[in-house]
């Protein structure tokens, strides 16, 4: 059957891809279609609110006419959770999360449903997870929210260094920086709008910009320890290079923190991680960073609208590059690095979700209902995944 009504419940899928009209939702779909077209042990769903869109994407697509087409609207409950109770887990890629996104994780956690998204919106999370966490685990309900370059080459590049650190010293790092060498790639609509909404949001709420401030605000942590500085540019003696502020360092350090917690502190409980963007050495490297920590025009009016992002060709023209690195107590460095072979927030972000999505249906049987991070739900299997299908490397470097 090549459309499934929404009232209909009869067909089972792994991932139901829920906004595969939008900018994004299409290059997952497109990936998925590319790369499972004629495997048939896997069965997914595209979903959305206008039927006529979808079939549409379908065609232009050349995707096949029996992958089902699932009709849910964002504001319908029930709609909702009719979708959600068809598939064993949703990708959405619908966001300003904190605008539109609510609905559907409740639709998720009240039916047992897996969820991931690409959400870098933490006050947002905080609250979902304080409201919805109890639901889940009792549910059996999965999860996992920012499934894209925020958070998984960084959460995942914490993971995989301080693992093989473990494996040569019986003990982590107490400090890795995050430090982008590489990046070519441009902003979407959707992370602007996402960027604006929070900004809004903390300025008419304390309790929000409380959140956006503390670097364990999705770790629960009543106590920690003083997290270093990366707000203002600086030299780095230890690399030889400028550092300026990163835009999601904001998101991904909390992230990496709530890692820690959800594995027992396995980095320890003194664990201190900062992500900055490098800009090279001298005066130029000096006035690329200045450059970067003034520059707001992410946040501003005129910029790109939803919906809006890279042409296929700066998809395909991207790249990034992050390196891990920190000093052991023995007084050895550790590095390691990740890399991807297109445009972090569209090329590369929408085959990181669909591996996330992919590995929670697949690879997760054992993991219990609750809200994880990427890095503490899926660990190791999600970097073999990553590297074998998405483009991504993973290396250690001393």
């Amino acid at each position: 059957m090549s459309e499934h009504p929404i009232s209909e419940k009869s067909a089972q899928f792994d991932v139901v891809v829920f906004g595969a009209s939008g900018f994004t939702g299409r290059l997952v779909a497109e990936y998925l279609h590319t790369h499972y077209g004629s495997d048939s042990s896997l069965s997914w769903a595209m979903a959305g609110r206008s039927l006529d869109k979808l079939k549409s994407v379908r065609d232009e697509m050349g995707i096949a006419s029996d992958i089902a087409l699932i009709v849910a609207d964002g504001d319908d409950d029930s709609a909702l959770e009719a979708m959600a109770a068809q598939g064993k887990v949703v990708l959405t890629t619908v966001g300003p999360y904190q605008l539109y996104g609510e609905k559907l994780l409740k639709a998720c956690v009240k039916t047992g449903t897996g969820y991931v998204d690409l959400c870098g919106e933490p006050a947002w999370m905080h609250q979902m997870i304080n409201k919805y966490a109890d639901e889940a685990k009792s549910t059996g309900a999965k999860i996992v929210f920012s499934c894209g370059f925020d958070s998984v080459p960084f959460d995942l590049g914490v993971h995989f260094l301080q693992t093989h650190v473990m494996a040569q010293t019986a003990s982590p790092l107490q400090y890795v920086k995050g430090r982008v060498r590489k990046m070519q790639g441009t902003f979407s609509g959707g992370t602007a709008a996402s960027l604006k909404a929070t900004l809004k949001a903390a300025f008419a709420d304390d309790e929000v910009m409380k959140v956006l401030r503390h670097p364990y605000s999705l770790a629960n942590m009543n106590k920690g320890v003083q997290q270093p500085d990366g707000d203002k540019p600086h030299y780095d003696e230890s690399l030889q290079s400028w550092a300026a502020p990163f835009i999601m360092a904001a998101i991904n350090t909390k992230n990496i923190h709530r890692t820690n917690m959800l594995n027992g502190y396995a980095y320890g409980e003194d664990f201190k991680y900062d992500e900055m963007l490098l800009t090279g050495p001298g005066e130029k490297g000096e006035a690329m960073a200045n450059h970067v920590a003034n520059d707001k025009s992410l946040g501003k009016d005129g910029g790109p609208k939803p919906g809006e992002g890279p042409s296929k060709e700066e998809r395909e023209n991207g790249f990034y590059d992050i390196l891990f690195v920190g000093e052991h107590s023995n007084g050895n460095i550790f590095a390691a690095s990740v890399a991807g072979d297109k445009d972090p927030g569209y090329g590369s972000t929408s085959k990181m979700i669909a591996q996330c999505a992919l590995c929670l249906a697949q690879d997760s049987d054992s993991l219990e209902g609750g809200f994880y991070t990427p890095a503490s739900a899926f660990a190791t299997k999600l970097i073999e995944r990553l590297q074998a299908h998405a483009g991504m490397t993973f290396t250690i470097e001393s």
